[in-house]
């Protein structure tokens, strides 16, 4: 019998009240969208920052997978240990260039300096 469920019946009677009252609002009950809140809390440079790290974080993940290689492999072939390789496919880590560029380099990718697209233009 699953105890936790039985402990607190007045916090869920009111947890299935404020959930029926969203699903009865809708889109309405959460108010503003993501984005809007995200421009206001975060300057565009944390933005940007934010975006490079999930950008990074998804390819180095694919990259290695894609080779097959688990992380404790990629550690023997780049040297960065495998708990870093994990934080780093994580965004656990604000690593350093180098480090990037030695688990990068045995999965045949690298990073680059590109311009920024104008507002409005896509990459």
């Amino acid at each position: 019998m699953r105890k936790a469920q039985y402990e607190y019946p007045e916090e869920l009677a009111i947890a299935k009240r404020h959930l029926a009252d969203l699903h009865e609002r809708g889109a309405d009950a959460i108010g503003e969208s993501w984005e809007e809140v995200r421009r206001e809390l975060f300057t565009p440079e944390e933005l940007a920052a934010s975006e490079l790290r999930v950008a990074l974080m998804v390819e180095l993940s694919n990259a290695r997978h894609e080779r097959g290689l688990s992380q404790r492999k990629l550690e023997e072939l780049c040297g960065v240990k495998q708990p870093v390789i994990a934080r780093l496919e994580k965004g656990i880590v604000s690593p350093q260039i180098d480090t990037v560029l030695k688990v990068l380099a045995p999965l045949g990718k690298t990073l680059a300096v590109v311009p920024i697209p104008a507002k409005g233009e896509t990459a």
